[in-house]
């Protein structure tokens, strides 16, 4: 049986740290941001919809899209940030599922769904199990800064428009505390899949 976790934290939690971990032990993890990327390439359909919508203001002279004007949009206004992910989101979805699908096929002791919107999007009804890499608050907005080289106001409105770590905390089965080392993340992460006899 292959048991299905859905990992999850905030931005600039350290969610690809433990992401990459997991690869790194040779577990199957299936990235919601990158299978997004994916999703809006251009030709796709969820790039021809986001176009239609948003207009040609928001592409690059390339034709792809220029996510930092397209980010400016969304962080700033609720509506327009719900119309984004009304087409975004499906088509992750279908893409996620289908890789799912192929690992369970190949007889994966786990497969690992990286969605940082877990559970803002109540997706956490399609795992067995979550995981959550939480940080301080303070610590989350400073990486963020230091990450993306963001003022003090455009790292707190990005936290800002995430449900709060806290209340993740919560919701979440297991919990990997990242205000300390890598090393030390990494030893919690193993542990609960010990635990859950992944490994």
């Amino acid at each position: 049986m292959t048991l299905i976790i859905g990992l999850t934290g905030g931005i600039a939690s350290g969610k690809s740290t433990i992401s990459n971990y997991f690869s790194s032990l040779g577990l199957v993890v299936i990235d919601a941001d990158v299978e997004a990327r994916l999703a809006v390439e251009k030709g796709e359909p969820a790039y021809r919809e986001i176009v239609a919508h948003f207009g040609s203001g928001i592409l690059l002279e390339d034709g792809s899209l220029n996510r930092a004007r397209l980010g400016e949009i969304v962080f700033s206004d609720e509506k327009q940030r719900a119309v984004l992910n009304g087409i975004v989101h499906p088509e992750v979805r279908n893409r996620m599922n289908a890789k799912q699908e192929e690992a369970v096929k190949a007889g994966s002791p786990a497969v690992i769904l990286d969605i940082p919107l877990l559970f803002e999007n109540k997706l956490d009804a399609t795992v067995e199990k979550t995981v959550l890499v939480y940080v301080e608050k303070d610590t989350q907005i400073q990486r963020l800064m230091d990450r993306n080289a963001l003022s003090l106001e455009q790292a707190q409105l990005r936290v800002a428009a995430q449900m709060p770590l806290e209340e993740k905390r919560v919701l979440a089965d297991r919990i990997i505390d990242n205000n300390g080392t890598v090393e030390d993340s990494q030893a919690q992460a193993f542990q609960i899949l010990h635990d859950w006899k992944v490994l």
